[in-house]
């Protein structure tokens, strides 16, 4: 009889103890889903996009009209923040450095392994602190010089250049970047004697080349189009094997017999190493759904670049990592280091 009436009494008592038991663990449930549904639901606020050089760039002009695109789809504000300066070491050092979480983002191209590759002690690595989301664009670059010059064809330019030993000097955007590199690789394979003038916003080089002061750069066709169109530089070479559809006119270096020249350009946007693989391939598939529009993929055209839809993320850091093979063996073959 004790027996039964203890037995009672424990079921009677263990029921409240159950009850706060199911209680506390249904009180947990919609806490873990609330928290997957906000991760389901990125983006919840606004993305940056940092772009390690000025203004006018060709990779400030794919990071805007990418902006655009994606802010228009998730309904969120893509702020594309400029951060240029030491050849884009200031913007790339933010993108390693950022949150991975999905929220900062980089518009990248060569000029991310190049200032790397340039400095015995780099404050970043180029590749080990990121991953690649998407191979947004492959890029013309052009030879273009002042108007001064009276040079018409890219031999006639460097046959006059050759005739004046080191009075001739070449913009850049800073030392390491990929304007840098590709005035390095024109000057050195034509055999001309100039001086490297590095500057920080692509404005002020436009600047001192109408005026004469500055002779010649060899920059991506994105950054140059507009100067081209009003007269103040003039093209002499778009840096490829074939013509460039935006500049038809304009015969591509291999043509006019100076190969060895060549130098090819691409931008795309990366996140922090760490970033969840479900954000980037989200992303991804959000920016190549962007680029395969034919507005965005002729906008693109229209100012000198081809849009790259078909790369996957593993495909663009594979990209990535033979540019970084490639460029580190002709920065040694050159000596390239900062000045």
């Amino acid at each position: 009889m004790f027996q039964a009436g203890f037995l009672r009494f424990m079921s009677s008592a263990a029921l409240p103890v159950a009850t706060c038991a199911s209680a506390m663990f249904l009180g947990v449930v919609p806490s873990m889903a609330q928290q997957s549904a906000a991760l389901a639901a990125y983006p919840v606020k606004s993305i940056r996009i940092i772009v390690a050089s000025s203004p006018g760039t060709a990779d400030d002009f794919f990071a805007r009209s990418l902006g655009e695109e994606l802010g228009a789809f998730y309904r969120q504000r893509v702020v594309i923040e400029n951060r240029s300066g030491a050849g884009g070491l200031i913007g790339n050092i933010l993108v390693s450095r950022a949150n991975a979480d999905g929220y900062t983002l980089g518009m990248v191209s060569v000029t991310r392994i190049i200032t790397e590759l340039v400095r015995e002690q780099p404050p970043y690595r180029a590749l080990a602190d990121i991953v690649g989301v998407a191979h947004v664009a492959s890029i013309t670059n052009v030879l273009a010089v002042t108007p001064s010059i009276p040079a018409r064809t890219a031999p006639e330019f460097v046959r006059h250049a050759r005739a004046r030993v080191g009075e001739y000097n070449y913009a850049s955007l800073g030392i390491g970047s990929a304007s840098h590199l590709a005035g390095e690789v024109f000057t050195r394979a034509v055999g001309v004697d100039a001086m490297h003038v590095p500057f920080r916003n692509l404005s002020d080089s436009f600047v001192e080349m109408v005026l004469g002061r500055v002779h010649y750069a060899v920059l991506t066709l994105p950054a140059v189009l507009g100067p081209l169109r009003e007269g103040r530089m003039r093209a002499l070479a778009v840096m490829t094997r074939q013509r460039s559809p935006t500049l038809p006119a304009v015969p591509a270096i291999a043509e006019v017999g100076l190969p060895e020249a060549q130098f090819d350009s691409w931008s795309g946007i990366v996140a922090p190493k760490g970033t969840p693989r479900r954000i980037v391939e989200q992303l991804h598939g959000d920016i190549v759904r962007g680029l395969r529009k034919a507005a965005l993929r002729d906008l693109f055209v229209r100012h000198g670049a081809e849009s790259t839809p078909e790369s996957t993320p593993d495909g663009f850091m594979r990209l990535m990592q033979s540019e970084y093979l490639r460029y580190q063996a002709l920065i040694r073959e050159r000596g390239i280091k900062p000045e």
